[in-house]
């Protein structure tokens, strides 16, 4: 797998530690409770943070300060996070280990789980409408309505409902592409939405945002899918192989690792173009983009 490039992994470093960093400062500190310390759990120390890099580096390209965006960026990976501890417990993935630790089911038990995902929700919006996000009190009304929009049934929440239902179904490509893009394109979307909302870009003129944000979000699940079949699970911090023992449709399973391979390397070619009328400003998400195809986890 090709590592990402420098000006990409400078990036990755940067949004790990500033995401780490605003968590810590803004959840509950530990002394608070056991609540407290497993919502820390889950929300620092793990993962690509790639939802808010999108934000973020779509924000920059509008001149957006960058606490600001960095504020909005913990709200989306804060529902996020919220949304793996409840697909992690036993009523629905079961899984034992995320971002090479124990699940917070697993940690903390499953009731103290489904609180802790309760109260990454209510947190992430509540970082959201706070004046420290957006002085403009429209900006953070548009910011929780594209969040909510996106987290809900007609998108994560959405998706989720739907993978439940299918598994054991056979179904096609165009049913796969619809429930990925509400289970995982959602969020990846409303992140690339919300920086060009702070970024005051009016909705008609995010339309080839959009476009990329839609195609990187396809091209994401289907790179996990063949993570899920070829990948290495020390590298993943999480069980692989589980999709197929599941009985669940796959873009792999569908179309084969060489095909998806090619479709997903399609799909970021498309992405990418879709950033033709951006200049270097827009070199992130480029990167981002082909990173989401070659990464190893």
């Amino acid at each position: 797998m090709a590592q990402p490039s420098p000006l990409l992994a400078e990036s990755l470093q940067a949004i790990a530690r500033d995401v780490d960093s605003l968590f810590d400062a803004l959840l509950p500190p530990p002394e608070a409770g056991l609540l407290a310390q497993a919502m820390r759990h889950a929300a620092i120390g793990g993962g690509k943070r790639l939802r808010p890099l999108l934000l973020t580096a779509t924000a920059a390209m509008f001149g957006v300060d960058r606490t600001h965006a960095l504020r909005a960026g913990v709200g989306i990976e804060a529902v996020h996070a919220y949304s793996l501890v409840h697909d992690d417990l036993p009523c629905m993935d079961d899984d034992d280990l995320r971002h090479g630790k124990p699940t917070v089911h697993k940690a903390f038990g499953e009731a103290m789980a489904v609180l802790v995902g309760d109260g990454l929700q209510a947190f992430a919006f509540e970082v959201l409408a706070d004046p420290a996000t957006s002085g403009d009190p429209f900006i953070r009304a548009e910011l929780v309505g594209v969040l909510a929009r996106a987290a809900g049934a007609g998108g994560m929440v959405g998706g989720q409902a739907l993978d439940i239902a299918a598994e054991g179904a056979a179904l096609d490509l165009g049913a796969i592409s619809r429930l990925q893009q509400l289970k995982t394109g959602a969020l990846l979307g409303a992140a690339v939405e919300m920086g060009a909302v702070m970024g005051k870009i009016a909705p008609e003129g995010r339309t080839q945002l959009r476009a990329y944000a839609r195609d990187i979000g396809l091209a994401f699940q289907i790179a996990d899918d063949l993570l899920d079949t070829q990948g290495d699970q020390a590298k993943a911090g999480k069980a692989l192989r589980k999709d197929a023992e599941a009985g669940k449709a796959t873009f792999v399973g569908l179309m084969g690792a060489e095909r998806a391979r090619e479709q997903a390397q399609m799909l970021v070619d498309q992405a990418i173009a879709h950033l033709g009328n951006h200049g270097q400003e827009a070199d992130v998400l480029r990167a981002l983009a082909r990173y989401i195809v070659d990464r190893d986890h």
